[in-house]
């Protein structure tokens, strides 16, 4: 309710900022929003019972919120992402009625493998994929242009979750030494160099460091969780560094994004015009904003995709940043969470997978946009504009939930798991006293 509530007065004011009365058709948008999320809310208490209850609060407030700052910035991109929200709910109902058990997914591995390389090159391949503003991102069949590398990011994650749960025990055991470095044996560091070549491809091919440096990371990430070897990180971080050096010295696009980032006032009237009017509309925004539908974020090109959070910035100022920014940590520490709690190593390592999605791909944004790190092309995950990233993000959500109820099922009474501990240990004998010590 207050995320709804939220998302009603908000869009009163930007309404109200460009002309006196409330549009007539305010109500039945409203209606239009609350429906969306009580069928959502109605679908996890009949599909997922015992799921977490916060998350789906979370995503629709920022769901609301980013419908709100769209609507701000272009009457007809929000008619077009009301529908992509309400695919995304389909999407999200669809999956908790199909995935009604997680470790289904781990029998496919193979399968999400083969589906997720398909979708992570179908841009490439000619005649299909289309370059929009100098990404090569796109696949285009005849008026639907979508991004199937939102789809891709999931479907490798259940493959990388699933066989590093196979190859936990030898990825953890060291069998060579490099100085003080315990590696295992090559043959089982395959997902690692394979994860860095296809990040260098989007890199390159792709021309998206975004995607790139998502892609890589979230993979590095859940290495690192499933061994507990802060070694992967730092050979992932030198394999990643040392790749995006040699991309620096071969391709111009990737040496513009950079000297972008060190230094955008030369260029400020070309390639550093996004960069600098988001840093102008940050300053003007000040602490609280010059209110909705009173700042002038519409001067940065793209903004309702890329720089969706500048133009939370100038209009809702630090205030509005900080609390987007609490929502998406509160949002990423309930996934961490429920992949604490899980029992089993793959429903745990999944949930941190996808968890690490959002998470990161929030920081890759938020940093781009204010020069924290070079300007990338990721959306800002339920906010901004963007169907595939929409969808790909209710899908998440979903599979969160479902995590989180197998989770609450396995350690509810009566159930295999929760009361075998307890009747263990009833007819466990009790411990032989120790026999007394022999006097010298």
């Amino acid at each position: 309710m207050f995320a709804l509530v939220t998302t009603t007065f908000g869009y009163a004011l930007v309404q109200l900022a460009d002309a006196p009365d409330l549009p007539p058709d305010l109500w039945a948008i409203l209606a239009g929003v609350i429906g969306l999320f009580v069928v959502a809310h109605l679908a996890v208490r009949w599909l997922a019972p015992d799921a977490d209850p916060t998350l789906l609060p979370l995503a629709a407030f920022l769901t609301g919120f980013g419908f709100l700052v769209v609507a701000r910035l272009d009457e007809d991109l929000a008619r077009v992402q009301a529908v992509w929200a309400a695919v995304g709910v389909v999407a999200f109902v669809a999956t908790l009625a199909v995935v009604r058990r997680i470790r289904t997914l781990e029998r496919y591995r193979y399968t999400f493998l083969l589906l997720g390389v398909l979708a992570l090159v179908l841009p490439l391949v000619p005649g299909l994929g289309a370059e929009i503003n100098g990404a090569r991102l796109w696949v285009r069949l005849g008026p639907l242009n979508f991004q199937p590398g939102e789809a891709a990011k999931v479907l490798l994650v259940v493959f990388f979750a699933a066989y590093l749960v196979d190859k936990r025990e030898m990825l953890s055991t060291g069998t060579r030494w490099v100085g003080r470095v315990a590696l295992p044996d090559p043959k089982y560091l395959g997902p690692l160099l394979l994860a860095w070549g296809a990040s260098l491809l989007i890199m390159v091919r792709q021309k998206d460091l975004g995607s790139s440096l998502l892609f890589f990371a979230v993979f590095a990430a859940m290495l690192y969780i499933a061994t507990d070897r802060g070694s992967y990180l730092l050979i992932g971080f030198g394999l990643f560094a040392g790749g995006a050096v040699i991309a620096y010295q071969l391709f111009d696009h990737v040496q513009t994004r950079v000297s972008t980032w060190i230094d955008p006032w030369p260029v400020a009237q070309d390639e550093g015009f996004q960069l600098v009017q988001s840093m102008f509309a940050f300053g003007s925004g000040g602490f609280a904003g010059a209110g909705l539908g009173l700042g002038n974020p519409t001067t940065i090109p793209n903004v309702a995709t890329d720089f969706v959070f500048s133009a939370v910035g100038e209009e809702l100022g630090l205030v509005g940043g900080v609390a987007v920014v609490a929502v998406v940590l509160l949002l990423c520490g309930s996934g961490y969470r429920i992949a604490v709690q899980a029992e089993r190593p793959f429903p745990k390592l999944f949930a941190a997978g996808l968890t690490t999605i959002i998470g990161i791909q929030t920081f890759v944004i938020i940093g781009g946009v204010t020069r924290v790190i070079p300007l990338t092309g990721v959306t800002l995950p339920f906010v901004s504009y963007g169907g595939s990233s929409l969808v790909a993000n209710f899908v998440i959500l979903a599979l969160l939930l479902r995590i989180s109820d197998d989770n609450a099922r396995a350690r509810a009474p009566g159930r295999s798991g929760a009361a075998a501990a307890p009747a263990s240990a009833a007819v466990s004998p009790p411990p032989t006293a120790a026999p007394p010590a022999r006097r010298r």
